[in-house]
C-alpha cells in the first residue's frame, strides 16, 4: 500500500533502470524535493507505452507523488508533460547535447537536496536548446553555470601574476617555481597557460564581463575536457563520463 503525503512538483527524468517484470526505478530531479527515486509500476507492460514515452532522458514532467521521508523509494501517482520540446528529438546534435546535460546532472546531484535555482536554469536551457541553432559553446556554458548552482564554481581571479588555473584549488595561481613544484602536492593540477586563459575567458563571459570567446573546435574540446576534469576533482561520484565523446564529434 502506498503511503505518504501527496505533493505536486515538476521533475526532470535523469535515469531509469528495470525493476521486476514490468516496472522501473526512475531517478528524477524534482523542483520541490531535489533528486528522488521513484518506482513506476507497469510501465514495461503492453499498456504502459504511453508512460514509457514520459521516461526519456530529461523529460520535463508535472507529477503528483507520494512523499514519505521514511522511505528511500517513492511512488508517482500521476504524471504528464510539463512542456513540449518540438525541435530536439529529430536533431542528432541537439540530442547529443541533451544526453550530455543529462549525464552531468545525474553524476552531480545528491539525493533529496533541493535546488530550485538549478532546476529552473536547466528548464531554461532545454527551452534554449529547443529554439536555438547555434550551440557550439553550450556544453561549456552549461558546465560553468551548473558548477555555480552546485556551489563549486571556479574563482575567476585571473591576472598576470596568477595566470594558471589550478583544478584542485578552483582558482588561478602563480606559476610554480622548480622548488615549489617539487613540494606542492597540487602541482599536477595546474593547467598550461593557453588552457587557463580559455577557462578565464569563458568564466568572464558567463558573468557578462566580456563577450563569448571565439575558440576553434580543438580549443573548445580541450576546455570542455578540462572542465569535466574539474568536476571529477570536486565531486566524488563524477567519473566514467562518456557523453562528451559524441559532442567532440558533432560539434565542429
Amino acid at each position: 500500500m502506498m503511503s505518504g503525503a501527496l505533493l505536486t512538483t515538476q521533475g526532470l527524468v535523469l535515469h531509469t533502470i528495470k525493476y521486476g517484470e514490468t516496472s522501473i526505478i526512475a531517478k528524477v530531479f524534482t523542483r520541490e524535493l531535489g533528486l528522488c527515486s521513484y518506482i513506476v509500476k507497469g510501465i514495461r507492460s503492453k499498456t504502459g507505452r504511453t508512460k514509457q514515452n514520459l521516461m526519456q532522458p530529461l523529460s520535463h514532467l508535472e507529477m503528483t507523488v507520494y512523499n514519505n521521508p521514511k522511505k528511500q523509494m517513492q511512488y508517482i501517482k500521476e504524471m504528464r508533460p510539463a512542456a513540449h520540446y518540438n525541435n530536439i528529438q529529430n536533431d542528432g546534435i541537439k540530442m547529443a547535447l541533451l544526453f550530455f546535460m543529462d549525464e552531468v546532472l545525474y553524476k552531480s546531484l545528491k539525493e533529496e537536496e533541493q535546488n530550485r535555482e538549478l532546476f529552473d536554469y536547466v528548464v531554461g536551457e532545454l527551452q534554449r536548446l529547443d529554439l536555438e541553432s547555434h550551440y557550439s559553446t553550450m556544453p561549456i556554458d552549461f558546465l560553468i553555470h551548473t558548477a555555480h548552482h552546485l556551489g563549486i564554481e571556479p574563482l575567476d581571479n585571473y591576472s598576470q601574476h596568477e595566470p594558471l588555473f589550478n583544478l584542485k584549488e578552483g582558482r588561478f595561481q602563480a606559476a610554480p617555481t622548480p622548488y615549489t613544484a617539487a613540494t606542492n602536492p597540487n602541482y599536477d593540477y595546474f593547467l598550461d597557460a593557453p588552457s587557463s586563459s580559455h577557462i578565464h575567458s569563458y568564466l568572464a563571459s558567463s558573468t557578462g564581463r566580456s563577450p563569448m570567446p571565439q575558440l576553434n573546435a580543438k580549443q573548445r574540446s580541450t576546455t570542455l575536457n578540462n572542465l569535466l576534469e574539474y568536476y571529477h576533482v570536486h565531486l566524488a561520484d563524477f567519473h566514467n563520463f562518456t557523453s562528451h565523446e559524441v559532442l567532440h564529434t558533432v560539434l565542429r
